[in-house]
């Protein structure tokens, strides 16, 4: 995907301008032609005779306006010998052309496919002005700039194509491994992560020559699941690491055009003499509302671009191809049940993942008694996860269960890394230590996965058969006094 041309170095040597004070008369050559060179494919281009005379060679005599330019123009502009005298270097003929394009009026002739050329035949002896027809140019392609030639026979006219380019990139991260990835199409986060991304344009080699400012807009769409972050645009010259000043670009926030945000560089002829690309780097935040699984959360943008050198007012403008990246992120499922592999309500649960450092960062909690539910829940689920390592820790056992040991184990997943569309192409949860075995759905993108908990054991109680002891003797004792009371009754009445 490329996308300008480098218009063709105005040819106007313009020694035709001392053959008009020669006396001698050159006769008219025939018909002649020219030929462009260089040009991308699509193009249709149109010459229009400006001076009209006698060639020979490059030296052109007797010269009068040509059929091309308007009787407006040719008031406006004046004399025509003394317009041509005038065209002295090259930094005139290319001012001479944007003001005498004002009033072209007809065409002489248009071009026809030649091969990989392009062809305009027919042309009468004269100055020509070759130019893209009006309204020619679409997509990525660039008009060229001007071309001025002498035609008297064949001529040949080269100009250089280029075509801008435009990307977007996402950075991924391991928080567990404290790694990060160059520029890439792919990644995963947590909910709530910071994602950053890159937007980078090219320009046109000769983006200094054009006639008004030579802007780049950079267009983003992101899904529902990242939240913009507008204070976080930085945007770059090149490979340089020190930003640009911000009153070189603006930000719409949110775009007028059914876009997220637009970022819009004024005029590159600001930021520098050697400007090959831009880039604009920023982040989002990955939200609730993120997608889980393969479908991912697909983020877009496209890069518009002055496309017209001989606009003064820059109005024109070519459009790069859209490009794509993906963030990607997962869920984990953890279903609670008992030794008989029975469903088992009462538990809580906690999830924690671990850092590069050895720390630990709460990801969610399920506390008991939060709602009328929750005493009754035996599936917990903790959405949006990036790869890493975890930590399930069981906070709240049912009553009369033993309260698990800790779970550590591993998110691994793996995503295109360089494609225009990219795929979630594998998912796994890898244990660590504990009692627990995943069960992976890429496409939804869940690690699910029963765990145990166990009964107590019953132990008999010691106390139970003292106590009836007891009680017994106290009975006994109880019987023994009253039989003691009526011996003694009966002994004191004899």
């Amino acid at each position: 995907m490329k996308l300008f041309k480098k218009f063709a170095s105005f040819v106007l040597a313009f020694t035709m301008v001392m053959a008009i004070a020669m006396p001698s008369v050159v006769k008219a050559a025939g018909n002649g032609s020219i030929t462009i060179t260089g040009a991308n494919a699509g193009h249709t281009f149109e010459a229009y005779q400006i001076f009209a005379g006698d060639v020979s060679g490059r030296t052109l005599s007797n010269l009068k306006w040509g059929s091309g330019v308007s009787t407006e123009g040719q008031t406006t502009l004046g004399d025509a010998k003394v317009k041509a005298k005038s065209l002295n270097d090259d930094s005139a003929a290319k001012t001479f052309a944007y003001e005498v394009s004002k009033y072209l009026t007809t065409a002489s002739g248009t071009s026809v496919v030649d091969g990989e050329n392009y062809k305009i035949n027919n042309l009468k002896p004269g100055y020509y002005l070759v130019k893209d027809k009006d309204g020619s140019v679409t997509g990525q392609d660039s008009y060229t700039k001007f071309i001025l030639e002498v035609v008297g026979n064949d001529v040949s006219a080269k100009v250089k194509s280029s075509v801008p380019t435009s990307e977007k990139k996402v950075m991924d991260a391991n928080d567990t491994e404290g790694t990060k990835t160059g520029w890439q199409d792919s990644a995963d986060y947590d909910i709530g992560d910071q994602v950053p991304f890159q937007l980078t344009g090219t320009v046109a080699q000769d983006y200094n020559d054009y006639k008004g400012a030579y802007q780049l807009v950079f267009h983003d769409t992101l899904s529902n699941g990242l939240t913009f972050n507008a204070s976080s645009v930085k945007v770059y010259v090149n490979d340089s690491t020190d930003p640009v000043d911000a009153d070189k670009y603006t930000i719409t926030n949110p775009a007028t055009d059914n876009h997220s945000f637009d970022v819009t560089i004024h005029d590159v002829k600001s930021l520098g003499t050697e400007v090959s690309k831009v880039r604009v780097e920023y982040t989002a935040t990955l939200n609730e509302n993120a997608v889980i699984g393969s479908l991912g959360n697909p983020n877009k943008m496209y890069m518009e671009f002055s496309n017209n050198p001989n606009n003064e007012q820059g109005g024109d403008k070519g459009q790069t191809p859209e490009d794509k990246v993906i963030v990607f992120t997962y869920k984990v499922v953890i279903n609670k049940i008992d030794s008989r592999r029975v469903p088992l309500a009462g538990a809580a649960f906690k999830l924690e993942k671990v850092l590069t450092n050895g720390e630990k960062k709460l990801v969610k909690e399920y506390t008991i008694g939060a709602d009328e539910n929750d005493l009754e829940k035996t599936k917990f689920e903790f959405t949006g996860l990036d790869d890493g390592q975890y930590i399930l820790t069981e906070t709240v056992a049912p009553e009369g269960y033993n309260t698990m040991d800790p779970i550590t184990f591993n998110v691994i997943a793996s995503h295109d890394t360089e494609s225009a569309d990219p795929k979630l192409t594998d998912l796994n949860g890898n244990p660590v230590n504990g009692e627990i075995e995943f069960t992976a759905n890429k496409d939804k993108g869940t690690l699910t996965a029963a765990v145990v908990n166990y009964q107590g054991d019953e132990l008999p109680s010691t106390g139970g058969m003292g106590t009836t002891i007891l009680y017994a003797a106290g009975v006994i004792l109880i019987l023994a006094a009253g039989v003691f009371l009526v011996m003694q009754k009966k002994a004191e009445n004899k």
